[in-house]
Order: C-alpha cells, then sequence, then structure tokens
C-alpha cells in the first residue's frame, strides 16, 4: 500500500490538472461497455444529448466492475445497462427484486435507473444449428460437451454457478473473450459458449440459442444507469434523452447490432441513421459529429489492413501510446531505482522489497484497474499510469539492486579511503558501474510496458489498445492486428534504443578505464 500510495502522490499533479478542466467546461460523460451494442447505444445518447449539453462519450470502459467503479468515481455520468446486471450483479441480490427496491438501493449510492429503451437483451447459451445439437440448456447435463464462456458471465452471479447449480451442469468452462467466441464455436474449438439474445452474429453463424426450459434467467431490459446529480446538471440533455424511452425494439437493436458488426458501419453512422429513421417527438435532432475515434475506426471496419495501421488516428494514437510509456518508465525509475539501492545497502530489507514488488507484478490488469479506478477518483490517463508503474517496477528495482551489489567490495574501500562519505560513494562509484545492469532492468520495464499499455484504452486513456477494443467488439482481426502491429513495432523499436544506450554506457566505461 505504501507503494501505491506514492504512486498517487506521484500522479496528484495529473489529477489536479484533470479536475481543474472537468470543472472548467460542465460535460455530460456518457460510458459504454466493450461490445456492440453497448457502443451503439451510448453513441445514441451522445447525439440525442448532444444540442443541449457539451458531451463526451468515454466508449469501451471494459466489464460491468470497471464501468460502474467509473461511474460511482463521477468519472461518468450516464451508461447503458440491463435491469437484471443491476438486480443481481451490481447490487448483489439472490433473487429478481422489484423496480421499486432497485431505486431505493441505488439512491443510497447516489445512483439511479431511468428511461427503459424498450427491449430485452437477456443471456442464453447457443451451440452450432446442426440437426442433433441440444435444443435446451436442461440437454447439456451429462453430455461431453466443451464450453467457452466470457470471464465475466463465468464470475457474474446470475452466470455460471448459478446455472450450472439450476441444470445441474458438471462441465467445467474455458474463459473466452466474447468477441472471439462465435469463431471458436464456428471452428468447433468449442461446443457451447454465452451470447446476448440481440446479437446479430448469432443468425451470422447459424448458432442454436437454447431454450431456458427452467426460468434461470432473469429480464435484461435495456436501462440508463446514471447520477442523480446528472439530470439536474443537465436538465435539457436529460429530458431529450428521456424522450428514448420505450421506442427501441429488439428488432431495431438486432438490426443496428447488424449494421455494426456485419456491415462494418461506425457506431455514430449506425445511431444517426436509427435516429433519422425515427425521429423524436420534441422533432429533428441536430447531431454534431463524434470526436471519439473508436467510431472513426469502425468506419473502416471493412478496410484492408494497412488502410486501418495507416489510417488518419495513427499518429495520435502512437502519440498517446508513447506518453503512456514514457511517462510510466520515467515515474517507475523515480520510484524503482532507490527502491534498489535501499535493497542492496540494507540487507535486511532486500527480501522484503524485492517480494512486494514482486507481488504488486502478479495482480492482474483489469483487477487493478478496476481498484484504482475508485482509489483516484478518475478513470483515463492517471490509473492507467499508476497500473503501468505498478508492472514496470520489479525489473528496475531488481536489477538496481543487483547491479550495485555486483559493485567490488575494493572499490567501496577504496572510495571509503579516499573520504567518500557513503553517498558520495554512490552517486560517483557505485551507480555508474551498475548502469548497464539498471539499464537493461530499465529496457525490459519499457518494453513490456509497450504491450501492457494497450489496457490503457479500457478505461478511456487511448493508444493503440482501442484499435484492439474496436477489433474485439467488431470480431474485426485486421482491427485487432492494426492496434498489435504498431505496438509490436514500438516494443522492438524501443529494445533496439536501449540496447544502442547500453552499447554506447559500456564502451563509455571501457575508455575511462583505459584512460590514464
Amino acid at each position: 500500500m505504501r507503494v501505491l500510495n506514492l504512486m498517487r502522490v506521484a500522479v496528484l499533479a495529473l489529477l489536479c490538472a484533470g479536475t481543474s478542466a472537468a470543472s472548467a467546461t460542465d460535460t455530460l460523460h456518457i460510458g459504454s461497455k466493450r461490445f456492440a451494442e453497448s457502443y451503439i447505444l451510448g453513441e445514441m445518447l451522445r447525439q440525442v444529448a448532444q444540442p443541449h449539453a457539451q458531451v463526451e462519450h468515454l466508449q469501451g470502459l471494459g466489464n460491468t466492475a470497471i464501468v460502474l467503479a467509473a461511474l460511482q468515481a463521477g468519472r461518468i455520468d450516464v451508461y447503458p445497462e440491463y435491469v437484471g446486471t443491476i438486480d443481481l450483479e451490481i447490487l448483489k441480490h439472490a433473487q429478481p427484486s422489484s423496480m421499486a427496491q432497485i431505486r431505493k438501493e441505488l439512491a443510497a449510492m447516489g445512483l439511479g435507473v431511468a428511461v427503459p429503451l424498450g427491449f430485452n437483451n437477456t443471456y442464453a447459451l447457443a451451440v452450432r444449428g446442426a440437426a442433433d445439437a441440444p435444443r435446451k440448456l436442461s440437454e447439456l447435463a451429462g453430455r461431453d460437451l466443451k464450453f467457452g464462456l466470457s470471464h465475466e458471465f463465468i464470475g457474474r452471479g446470475d452466470g455460471w454457478q448459478g446455472l450450472a447449480r439450476r441444470y445441474g451442469l458438471k462441465q467445467r468452462p474455458e474463459g473466452l473473450d466474447h468477441g472471439i467466441a462465435y469463431e471458436a464455436l464456428k471452428r468447433k474449438q468449442v461446443d457451447v459458449i454465452d451470447v446476448y439474445s440481440t446479437e446479430a452474429r448469432i443468425g451470422q453463424y447459424g448458432l442454436r440459442v437454447l431454450q431456458d426450459d427452467r426460468a434461470y434467467f432473469p429480464r435484461y431490459d435495456a436501462v440508463l444507469l446514471y447520477r442523480l446529480d446528472a439530470a439536474r446538471r443537465f436538465p435539457a440533455a436529460w429530458k431529450a434523452i428521456g424522450q428514448l424511452e420505450g421506442r427501441i425494439s429488439e428488432r431495431d437493436m438486432i438490426a443496428m447490432n447488424a449494421a455494426a458488426e456485419i456491415g462494418g458501419h461506425s457506431f455514430e453512422r449506425v445511431a444517426r441513421d436509427w435516429l433519422a429513421a425515427h425521429p423524436l417527438p420534441g422533432g429533428g435532432t441536430a447531431v454534431a459529429p463524434s470526436t471519439a475515434s473508436s467510431s472513426v475506426m469502425a468506419t473502416a471496419a471493412r478496410a484492408g489492413l494497412l488502410a486501418k495501421i495507416f489510417d488518419q488516428n495513427l499518429w495520435r494514437l502512437t502519440r498517446q501510446h508513447l506518453t503512456l510509456v514514457l511517462v510510466a518508465v520515467a515515474l517507475a525509475c523515480a520510484l524503482g531505482v532507490p527502491l534498489g539501492v535501499l535493497a542492496a545497502t540494507v540487507p535486511r530489507l532486500q527480501q522484503p522489497v524485492l517480494a512486494l514488488t514482486g507481488i504488486l507484478q502478479t495482480i492482474p490488469s483489469l483487477a487493478l484497474l478496476a481498484l484504482l479506478i475508485p482509489m483516484l477518483g478518475t478513470i483515463g490517463t492517471a490509473p492507467a499510469l499508476v497500473a503501468l508503474v505498478v508492472y514496470a517496477l520489479l525489473p528496475i528495482v531488481r536489477n538496481t539492486c543487483t547491479g550495485v551489489l555486483q559493485v567490488p567490495p575494493g572499490l567501496k574501500l577504496a572510495a571509503k579511503a579516499l573520504g567518500l562519505r557513503p553517498m558520495q560513494s554512490l552517486i560517483h562509484i557505485e551507480l555508474p558501474l551498475a548502469l548497464p545492469v539498471i539499464l537493461a532492468g530499465v529496457k525490459t520495464a519499457a518494453v513490456l510496458s509497450v504491450g501492457t499499455a494497450t489496457i490503457a484504452a479500457f478505461i478511456g486513456a487511448g493508444g493503440y489498445g482501442e484499435r484492439i477494443t474496436i477489433g474485439l467488439a467488431l470480431n474485426d482481426n485486421d482491427m485487432l492486428l492494426a492496434g498489435a502491429i504498431p505496438a509490436v513495432t514500438l516494443a522492438l523499436l524501443t529494445q533496439a534504443l536501449f540496447e544502442l544506450l547500453e552499447r554506447m554506457v559500456i564502451n563509455r566505461q571501457r575508455l575511462s578505464v583505459k584512460s590514464p
């Protein structure tokens, strides 16, 4: 916890700057989860509210835990959610409860639920549509089938555990990202996946949705989960958003999902087309172009790989990614080098320091982000930087400690004999000699940070991960590669740069030894 507190102080200035910017321009922040339907609904809210307030859509923020944490922290004001998820997953009710009870408990959290959109998007399990495939969930019991379920569904209170108990399912599911589950099912790598009932890919892949013959799943009516103060702060925008109530049918939502996932249209365009075809009671809505990068990238969903890599967002994403890596590695060095020196010079602290940094390295990235959002009170750059610093610490601390310990004792004695104080000896003798080993640790941390920084997109911090999240949402392998290839290229360039720097340092040390 002390290390996390130090990192929290390190990003305090960044947080203050972000808070000042937010207070200077009061903006309605709309969030969405990391699947196509949530992107579309979030974009629809943005377009409806845009004429009445300054609006920002923070797209693809991750799973329920992360989006809820962002809502509670005040970083977003509203996002599309589902009644069953609120009831059983957020409020942790064992059985479905009334809307009055849900509203009462949410109000105690400063939250509210409103604007039922008009469709039910329930969870379901699906199999390939073969003639001999099961038709009901009860028919899965005792069959040798491989389940590939999303990680969130496996862990949800209304997900796999309760379903397995209700139907007596003894199979052990494997965790599988929802974005690639359909292809895995098609290739017969798994036999059963979890789906949302409004997904267009169910029909595209010819799947059979299994009947919930024991009525396990509750209704998942689409609603808006929001901060109670949002309706007061943005009355005109909230009134406009309220006109969406009951207007989106299940057929409409399936068609919109198909337009994005199969037709390759941007989320912005899908929402705009639906609003144009279904004018709101208040009259026409002047829809402003979106500044959200993922909508722009999704526009080219069927373009070639090279076009996706070198699109108009490449420089912006590269700048964001580089900034995250450079700042995170700099902060990690500022913390890690002193910790490594401390571990090397105070023997009793060596194992505790190395053990602590090793433990921090093992924290799952999304779990760490979910913890950091309420701790720091924001999403975006600040928690992403803290997470990257945590993961960069271990190689820097370990190599600094190793490098200092490898300095010959004779040189330390000689420095003492010359009258150098311990700090002078450390600065002028030990650290320069340990520099090649320290640089090797910094190189490892930097290369790892380039890859790890892709998680920043899950909390709205940008970088190459934006393309990866869009690719997962649309099952678009080219878009995934358009995010992965630049990240790999940047990692290779980073490694080459540090190796050149290491050789320069080593050559300089050799010249220093040879000079009289």
